[in-house]
């Protein structure tokens, strides 16, 4: 565990974490943010955070090692939350050891909440790399012009409007339109991911485009995959959040959105059955803290098993090494990926 700096607070003196003959003090703030990746909420957390520094002053410790304040931390956890929380925590803690990276992949409608979830989550799993498939999207705009790619050129949700002559025998132009785009921007979340696994590098990538069964997914031996769809199921708490949107007076556009609330909630239902057939866990969104917990949970259990997944063994002869994911990619690859499928 890394070492926590800062000052210890209350009692106006300092606990030294020690690694070797190095030392820093104490931080609750960093002990909480640890603590959070455990699934606990933020103000439990620095409540547990607290407790800790309250049991090393009642110890007269002067300094602890960080093996050891990793396992105080976890009696602690177990004392004042309950057991399932320690045992994630320990989980995370090992993980830190791991040798391939994390990729995290949160999915949904527009407006459910992903990129509030994804910048919440991001701090406590320690990734630094969050990315958003409508910025893909943008950036594949840049190149392809509306005549070679028009499916680009639209929200999600609009997609029928720029592709209406293609679509025209389609009984569902709404989800037609919306997997043509989703088809084009996962070649690019693909390789966002194949190029992750290549520098070892943990990622977040959240959007409406991160659909399950759209995306290439790495195998268990070159990362640790996590996929998560969240969803809000309540009706007027989804419409609430763009009409929080339409008050800013710099984002009026966001008034397009409760034009086409009719298809994003289709869309939804479309996530949602993907989701289930491809066995991708559905977190409904109905607090912030409550569906940021779902979610780490689920990133925790994700590395579980994988840490529980015994080591594939070789036979001799030796098998030969694998070649590292190919990370090319080509225009054909684009315009494929692109053209409505039936």
């Amino acid at each position: 565990m890394e070492a926590h700096q800062g000052p210890a607070g209350g009692r106006g003196r300092h606990v030294t974490v020690r690694d070797g003959k190095a030392g820093l003090p104490y931080s609750k703030g960093l002990m909480a943010t640890s603590i959070m990746a455990s699934g606990l909420p933020a103000v439990r957390a620095h409540h547990v955070a607290e407790v800790i520094e309250d049991r090393l002053h009642d110890a007269n410790r002067d300094d602890i090692s960080s093996s050891e304040l990793r396992d105080l931390a976890a009696e602690v956890l177990e004392d004042v939350v309950g057991p399932r929380y320690a045992e994630n925590y320990l989980t995370w803690q090992r993980a830190q050891d791991r040798n391939v990276p994390l990729i995290v992949l949160l999915g949904g409608a527009t407006g459910v909440g992903k990129s509030t979830v994804a910048t919440t989550i991001a701090n406590p799993l320690g990734i630094v790399r969050i990315v958003s498939s409508d910025a893909i999207r943008e950036v594949m705009r840049g190149i392809f012009t509306p005549e070679m790619m028009p499916m680009l050129h639209a929200s999600s949700f609009d997609v029928e409007q720029p592709l209406r002559e293609v679509l025209a025998g389609e009984t569902d132009p709404v989800i037609a339109g919306f997997r043509s785009q989703v088809h084009a921007v996962s070649v690019g979340i693909t390789q966002l991911i194949r190029r992750a696994v290549v520098e070892g590098t943990d990622l977040i990538v959240e959007g409406a485009h991160v659909v399950p069964g759209f995306l290439q997914l790495p195998r268990r031996s070159e990362a640790i995959v996590a996929q998560v769809v969240v969803t809000v199921e309540d009706e007027a708490m989804h419409a609430s959040h763009f009409e929080a949107r339409t008050q800013d007076s710099r984002a009026k556009r966001h008034r397009r959105y409760l034009d086409h609330f009719a298809e994003i909630r289709h869309i939804q239902n479309y996530i949602r059955a993907l989701a289930v057939e491809h066995g991708v866990p559905i977190v409904p969104s109905y607090s912030l803290d409550t569906t940021v917990s779902q979610v780490m949970q689920l990133v925790v259990s994700a590395l579980t098993d994988a840490t529980d997944q015994p080591e594939p063994t070789t036979t001799s002869p030796a098998a030969p090494a694998r070649a590292l994911p190919d990370v090319s990619v080509s225009a054909e690859d684009i315009f494929s990926a692109g053209r409505p499928r039936p």
